[in-house]
């Protein structure tokens, strides 16, 4: 596995792949990784990766083209293909998600599924909301999303 870092207004975040971007790791959170001893450190396969997150964290991006490498399940993978379709700066509730993958009484899966988004910011988990509002589960802590919807917020309404 490789690895490398970004510094980023949340912290450091730790990118892995072998040839693709596999997972983006928050510094704290449930989803916390540290580099195992036969990682290699190396910026070389997420050069890309690392220009437009420092894009997005300057407000100077707003969608992600980055080659990714997404394992999980078919019903996993039909989730994170619509997170991606979320509008920088918007939120929808898992209910609502759940309606856009053609099922509407699996917003509890669709949550499980959000919850194991392996990349972060890129497949924009954060922009999933509960259907009151509320900021609910996230992997890098409830701060860290509270932190990403706010970003998006000001610099959107700095395009406007």
């Amino acid at each position: 596995m490789k690895y490398c870092y970004f510094d980023s207004p949340l912290g450091q975040l730790l990118l892995t792949g072998n040839t693709l971007l596999e997972s983006l790791h928050f510094p704290k959170g449930k989803t916390r990784v540290e580099p195992e001893e036969d990682w290699v450190y190396t910026e070389d396969i997420f050069k890309k990766a690392l220009v437009q997150l420092d894009a997005y964290f300057k407000g100077e991006r707003t969608i992600f083209d980055i080659d990714l490498k997404l394992d999980g399940t078919l019903f996993q993978k039909k989730v994170w293909q619509q997170l991606v379709g979320i509008p920088y700066g918007q939120t929808i509730s898992y209910g609502e998600l759940a309606k856009r993958i053609g099922n509407p009484c699996a917003s509890r899966a669709v949550g499980m599924a959000n919850g194991k988004n392996p990349i972060s910011i890129i497949v924009p988990c954060h922009r999933v909301i509960g259907k009151n509002g509320s900021l609910t589960g996230f992997g890098g802590g409830l701060e860290v999303k509270k932190n990403l919807l706010e970003l998006e917020k000001r610099y959107k309404k700095k395009m406007l």
